[in-house]
C-alpha cells in the first residue's frame, strides 16, 4: 500500500528557479524510504511541500489520500517532522518543550504527560527531562528532535537531515533509535541525507535526487548491483596520452571514462582486469602512478547516474549557513 503518492510536484522560486522539477514517486506503508543527494538539489523543498509548510507551483501530491494542497489540515494531523535545524527552546525543559508541542496539536494533557514520558524513554533521555535544553548535548538534542517529533503519534514522520554535524559515533546512535522507532510503532519514515552511509544503511528504497529531478530510485543493494560490476581508478603518468579506446578493448572491461591523466573503468572483476590493465599500459611506455580498486558503492551509483560525485558536491552559501548554525549547535 502506497501512503505517499506524488505526481508532477514542482516548485519554483522567484518565478524562474526550479527547486523542485516535476517529480513523481510513491512511498510504501511501513518502509524507510529515502531522499539522497546534495544540498540544494531539492531535498528540504520537497519535504516542506509534502508537509504543507510550503505551497506546490505546479503538481500536487496525497500522503494518506489526503491532498497537500486541498486538505492541509488532515495532511499536518497524521505527520511528524524533525527537520533539519534544531527548533526546541533551549531555556525550556525537554519535557516543557514536548509539552508545548502537545497543546500545539491540541493533544490533551492527561494523554500527553503519559506519551512524553514514554517517548523521553524511547530515546533515553528520562533522566534529563527536567533539564533544560541548553543543558544537553548535540546528541541529545536530536534525540528530542526526534522525541518531539513522535509526540502526535504520526502515521508517518518526515527526517530532514537527522544526523547532520553528529560526530559518527552518535550519529550510529542516531541510526539505532530511527529503526526502534519504525518497528515499536509501525511507521513509514521518509528522510533526506547526503551521507551515503546512512541511505544505505537505513534506506528499504534510495531515490537520487538532482538539480529538483529524481535521476533513479531502488533499494541501495539494487542501486550499486545497476552499476554491473567493480570500479578501477587508475592515473597514467602522461596526460596528453589518450588510452580510452585501448583500455575498452581489454577483456572484462565494460566501461572506460577519462578525466586528463585519470580513468575510471567498469569491470566484471577487478581483480581478474587490474594485472591486464597494469601489463598493457606498461606495453605502450606509460606508468601507472596509482591505482584503486572498489566494489560499487552509493557514491559510484551517483556518479555513474549524474556525472558528479556526491561526496565532491559543494553546499550553497544559504544552506551552508544553516548547516553551519545546526552542526556548531551540534557539537556543542
Amino acid at each position: 500500500m502506497d501512503i505517499i503518492h506524488v505526481k508532477n510536484l514542482s516548485k519554483v522560486y522567484n518565478g524562474k528557479v526550479k527547486a523542485v522539477d516535476k517529480i513523481s514517486f510513491n512511498v510504501k506503508e511501513g518502509e524507510i524510504f529515502g531522499f539522497l543527494g546534495p544540498n540544494g538539489a531539492g531535498k528540504t523543498t520537497t519535504i516542506k511541500m509534502l508537509t504543507t509548510l510550503i505551497s506546490p507551483t505546479a503538481g500536487d501530491a496525497k500522503v494518506f489520500g489526503y491532498s497537500i494542497t486541498r486538505e492541509a489540515n488532515k495532511v499536518r494531523a497524521s505527520v511528524g517532522v524533525v527537520p533539519q535545524q534544531f527548533t526546541a527552546d533551549e531555556d525550556l525543559t525537554g519535557f516543557d518543550n514536548m509539552l508545548l508541542m502537545a497543546d500545539l496539536y491540541g493533544i490533551s494533557r492527561k494523554i500527553s504527560k503519559q506519551r512524553i514520558i514514554e517517548l523521553m524513554r524511547l530515546v533515553d533521555l528520562e533522566s534529563a527531562v527536567k533539564r533544560k535544553v541548553g543543558t544537553y548535548s548535540g546528541g541529545m538534542r536530536r534525540r528530542l528532535e526526534l522525541a518531539i517529533g513522535l509526540v502526535n503519534h504520526p502515521r508517518v514522520l518526515f527526517l530532514d537531515e537527522p544526523t547532520l554535524g553528529l560526530d559518527v559515533q552518535t550519529r550510529t546512535a542516531v541510526w539505532d533509535y530511527i529503526r526502534k522507532m519504525k518497528k515499536d510503532y509501525n511507521m513509514t519514515l521518509f528522510m533526506t541525507t547526503h551521507y551515503l552511509e546512512e541511505a544505505d544503511s537505513l534506506c528499504d528504497r534510495v531515490a537520487i535526487i538532482d538539480h529538483g529531478r529524481i535521476i533513479k530510485i531502488d533499494s541501495p543493494d539494487r542501486l550499486k548491483a545497476s552499476i554491473g560490476g567493480d570500479i578501477i581508478q587508475l592515473t597514467i603518468s602522461n596526460e596528453k596520452a589518450d588510452l580510452k579506446g585501448v583500455l575498452k578493448r581489454v577483456v572484462g572491461v565494460k566501461e572506460v571514462k577519462r578525466s586528463g591523466r585519470e580513468y575510471r573503468l567498469k569491470v566484471k572483476s577487478a581483480e581478474t582486469v587490474a594485472p591486464k590493465l597494469m601489463v598493457l599500459i606498461s606495453s605502450k611506455g606509460y606508468k601507472v602512478t596509482k591505482l584503486s580498486m572498489t566494489k560499487p558503492t552509493l557514491d559510484e551509483v551517483y556518479l555513474d547516474y549524474t556525472g558528479r560525485s556526491l561526496r565532491e558536491e559543494e553546499t550553497s552559501s544559504g544552506d551552508s549557513m544553516l548547516q553551519r548554525r545546526t552542526m556548531r549547535l551540534s557539537r556543542s
